[in-house]
């Protein structure tokens, strides 16, 4: 029994993992962003990957930018809770760094690919809960539209990453939440509201 309920609200409200999905161009990056300075208390897992940094990131800030040989070395040693290819590139959860975020009880928000997310769904991971959010615009033309504008791949691999949206949609049953990302706001405030709401909840 809590003497009062901070402190029951302190046991049950340590340690969760918010992790945040969808097809590529769907938004992820700006929504986390922009719920990470909303919410106090949220900690940002930083994924490995091996392929080139676009002009616009920031190394160990938007992904920790490693060669393939490297990454390659780090699943030989084990340092990833889970990895996948995604056209041809290599991206990763680095085990300790969330091993040392749960350690310590903080709330983590991952950033992962579909396989990726599906993969840590499938891990044992204790007494830590697990949220898995899917984060989508409305429609396939609209993820065309935000691939075209930003300029950075060419027409093959264009298709490519809207032939595996296709099918990684087909994921959606398996996840917790759905948050559609047609209006910027909205899916910043529906994922504000889905980690607050996890974080009181009793059950």
């Amino acid at each position: 029994m809590w003497n009062n309920p901070i402190e029951a609200r302190m046991g049950i409200g340590k340690g969760l993992a918010f992790v945040v999905t969808g097809p590529s161009g769907a938004g992820k990056n700006s929504v986390i962003d922009l719920v990470m300075a909303k919410l106090p208390g949220l900690v940002y897992s930083v994924s490995y990957t091996s392929r080139p940094r676009r002009p616009s990131e920031v190394d160990h800030e938007d992904y920790v930018f490693v060669s393939q040989e490297d990454f390659l070395h780090k699943i030989e040693e084990d340092d990833f809770l889970e990895h996948v290819t995604y056209l041809d590139d290599h991206y990763g959860t680095s085990r300790s760094q969330i091993e040392d975020f749960m350690s310590r009880g903080l709330d983590v928000v991952l950033n992962v690919e579909v396989e990726g997310a599906k993969i840590l769904q499938q891990k044992d991971l204790g007494a830590i809960k697990v949220v898995y959010v899917f984060l989508t615009p409305s429609s396939m033309q609209e993820l065309e539209a935000r691939l075209r504008r930003r300029n950075t791949e060419d027409e093959a691999k264009i298709r490519r990453r809207l032939e595996v949206a296709t099918r990684e949609m087909e994921s959606l049953p398996s996840f917790d939440y759905l948050v559609i990302n047609d209006d910027l706001d909205t899916a910043v405030c529906e994922l504000a509201s889905i980690i607050v709401a996890e974080r009181i909840r009793l059950t």
